[in-house]
């Protein structure tokens, strides 16, 4: 676990992959996605070893490409949350959120 607060930089930059991946996922592009996805979730993470173990219970499982993407956007958008939930209010004003997602977030509470 991270020790620094996390910035609006850092925030951005998880937002972008996440929507990358979900780009690239509604393409059927899913090792791109993926990827995006995991490097969403790889910005100021939480746990450190969090996104490989992951990956190897994955595959261990035999899922289909499909699905381990499924996973990873699962993972990021979790992670993009509580990076979010990290900044400050004037921080978040800084962070252009996507509507979208703001919208999502709020029914997770």
């Amino acid at each position: 676990m991270q020790e620094s607060s996390v910035t609006v930089e850092e925030v951005r930059e998880a937002q972008e992959y996440l929507k990358t991946g979900m780009t690239e996922s509604e393409e059927k592009n899913f090792n791109e996605a993926g990827d995006a996805f995991k490097k969403s979730a790889s910005i100021h993470p939480f746990d450190e070893k969090h996104v490989d173990e992951l990956e190897k219970k994955l595959k261990a499982g035999g899922f289909k490409k499909q699905q381990e993407c499924m996973a990873y956007m699962g993972c990021a958008a979790v992670h993009l949350k509580e990076l979010i939930a990290q900044l400050s209010d004037e921080q978040k004003a800084e962070v252009p959120v996507d509507e979208q997602l703001i919208t999502v977030f709020k029914d997770w509470d």
